[in-house]
């Protein structure tokens, strides 16, 4: 074949071949891979997409990926601004929980992030439902519908009353995949300031004393306490584990004061603090 009649047809070959790279739909189909669909909250207009890396609301901690579905066009959605109001409907009341505000997810074309703390469950999940709020191009819409919040398996967040007459409620959020070694012990303090409203608390304290009470409840050493870190609005702080399965995660809540809001120290005489989470790895 003269190369006059070559040029052209690899000049079509690589266009095609780009076309085929620069278009955006595989991309952004692709940008929720890893993760498993929760549900949808749906009205006329959109479709909202709830992910995370389980596929389900469990009590504790949750970092939620949304996406918006556009139902004519089904197209995703790439600006908006969002929030959210997770309600638990109770017999004789209702409340909401501890949650993050939401933002787009770093290097996303079509998604979000926050996180919601359920601090209960009913024992068929039953009670809560989510309302998300959004605004795209300068027009506001309402998602909502009830969802299914099972209880964890272990005692990953705590809700309790301070001495200084305050609820609060304590969540685990690292480590995730817990290892034999030091691990970074992330938690999120925050305080029911109405039924409605639970801002992160800032500047207390917590101390830290794992124990396996399977094994004699010895402890760990090269913990650290956890100390506020105002840049993400958490404590955090080393986690100890010197080898796998159930341990109990001892703490005491400390004001900026120092003085005890809730738990005790461990001794022979009490082997648990009244305040306390809970992992097995």
């Amino acid at each position: 074949m003269k190369l006059k009649y070559i040029i052209p047809i690899l000049f079509i070959a690589l266009f095609t071949m780009s076309c085929s790279t620069d278009d955006d739909s595989d991309i952004i189909l692709n940008e929720v891979e890893g993760l498993k669909k929760i549900q949808d909250l749906t009205n006329t207009t959109h479709t909202v997409e709830l992910y995370n890396s389980s596929g389900k609301f469990e009590t504790g901690y949750n970092a939620i990926t949304i996406r918006i579905k556009d139902n004519a066009s089904n197209n995703y959605i790439e600006n908006a601004s969002l929030s959210w109001m997770p309600v638990m409907q109770m017999p004789s009341m209702k409340h909401s929980s501890p949650k993050s505000e939401i933002t787009k997810s770093l290097g996303k074309k079509t998604l979000f992030e926050g996180f919601i703390i359920y601090q209960m469950a009913n024992l068929d999940g039953s009670g809560w439902s989510l309302k998300v709020d959004y605004t795209i191009n300068g027009t506001s819409y309402t998602a909502n519908a009830d969802i299914k919040v099972m209880q964890a398996e272990y005692q990953n967040v705590a809700s309790f009353m301070g001495t200084d007459e305050v609820r609060y409620v304590v969540a685990m959020m690292a480590p995730n995949n817990p290892k034999i070694g030091i691990n970074k012990l992330k938690v999120g303090l925050f305080k029911m300031e109405s039924m409605m409203a639970f801002p992160v608390v800032e500047d207390y304290k917590m101390t830290l004393d794992p124990r396996m009470p399977g094994m004699g409840n010895h402890g760990s050493p090269n913990n650290t306490d956890l100390i506020y870190n105002g840049a993400d609005k958490t404590y955090e702080g080393n986690l100890s584990l010197t080898m796998t399965g159930y341990w109990v995660l001892n703490l005491k809540l400390l004001n900026a004061s120092g003085e005890a809001l809730k738990g005790e120290s461990v001794t022979e005489e009490h082997p648990k603090s009244s305040l306390y989470l809970e992992l097995e790895f």
